[in-house]
């Protein structure tokens, strides 16, 4: 059964608040089009490129090409951000996708003013989505990024159609340094799809991996989250890492499992349907916070390390899990021609 469209009008206030910024936009976004279970809109949007603050992590950028993810993975910790929106339902992240409007268009622009560091895209929502093939929204941003030189790019997604683009990724990967990182939790298909609903099969991610390798793009394996009792037995990660490795991958890096508490609101009442036995020691690994320490997340990363070393052996350990291998000096990301022209300060 088909969503009934909403009106802008009817999502003018949430409890009783007028909405204000992006909650606002969202609920007078233009209404594109509706499927089963999915409705999608047009976002307008100031920004593409987006500052990471945290300085841990390996990128200073990301791009979003949607918000939302069709693929409704039980564990997602991106949900909070459809909270901005003035859409708190856990489900709404799932069921209500924001194509972000005239996205190349803003991102050439962002990018003429010369923003230094690496970018990665696809932190929030899988840029591959099936939303993707309806609106080619990461396509047009992969086209404006093409145009430029010395960028640091890593594309982080769960889903086979990345291999649409592969004659453009390879364009891009001339005069800029470019990673994929494809997302396989497990290769139980049956667990997978408990986990990660309506993401493609793990066979079509690894398919994929082969592709992309056999082109001469990089790419990463990121077996995460990795959740206890469910995805962190040894055989099923050295089974992860060993495909993976075969398929033509680089690295394979984990991370456990992080709930803040929108997540929480999806994954716990999953964990009472499917995982029962689960759910009260999930309860309390993460009464103290969204992040596991301590001797759970050693034993993960040190299995990590021993796969890497078994299956990677060339890998350097240093090596960052979210950007391309190798250093590379950074460059202008302009052509000769546009620096005199184009270059001003951001």
């Amino acid at each position: 059964m088909a969503f009934t469209p909403r009106s802008p009008i009817e999502d003018a206030s949430h409890d009783g608040k007028a909405l204000v910024g992006i909650a606002k936009s969202a609920a007078q976004s233009p209404h594109l089009a509706s499927k089963r279970r999915v409705e999608y809109f047009s976002l307008s949007s100031h920004s593409i490129l987006n500052r990471c603050p945290n300085p841990r992590l390996p990128f200073q950028w990301t791009i979003n090409p949607y918000r939302g993810c069709e693929f409704g993975c039980k564990y997602c910790y991106a949900r909070d951000t459809h909270e901005f929106l003035g859409l708190e339902n856990p489900q709404e992240f799932e069921e209500k996708i924001y194509s972000k409007a005239a996205a190349a268009e803003i991102l050439t622009k962002e990018l003429r003013q010369d923003p230094r560091g690496a970018i990665a895209i696809g932190t929030a929502t899988d840029p591959y989505q099936p939303a993707e093939r309806l609106y080619h929204t990461t396509r047009s941003l992969l086209q404006a990024l093409a145009e430029f030189r010395g960028l640091t790019l890593s594309i982080t997604t769960k889903s086979d159609l990345v291999t649409r683009d592969i004659a453009l990724l390879r364009e891009l990967a001339v005069r800029n340094s470019l990673q994929v990182n494809m997302t396989i939790t497990t290769l139980d298909a049956e667990r997978a799809r408990q986990l990660e609903p309506r993401a493609p099969r793990p066979a079509l991610r690894l398919a994929a991996v082969r592709r992309l390798t056999g082109a001469g793009i990089p790419v990463a394996i990121f077996a995460m989250p990795v959740l206890p009792g469910i995805t962190d037995h040894t055989a099923a990660l050295d089974a992860v890492a060993r495909a993976a490795a075969d398929a033509g991958a680089r690295t394979f890096q984990v991370n456990m499992l992080f709930l803040m508490p929108s997540a929480q609101k999806a994954f716990f009442p999953f964990l009472d349907e499917q995982f029962p036995r689960l759910a009260s020691r999930y309860r309390q690994l993460y009464s103290r916070g969204a992040y596991l320490r301590g001797q759970t997340e050693g034993r993960i990363q040190s299995l990590a390390c021993r796969l890497r070393q078994k299956y990677y052996p060339h890998q350097a350990e240093a090596a960052s899990p979210h950007l391309p291998f190798g250093h590379r000096d950074q460059l202008s990301l302009f052509h000769k021609s546009e620096v005199s022209t184009s270059r001003t300060a951001r």
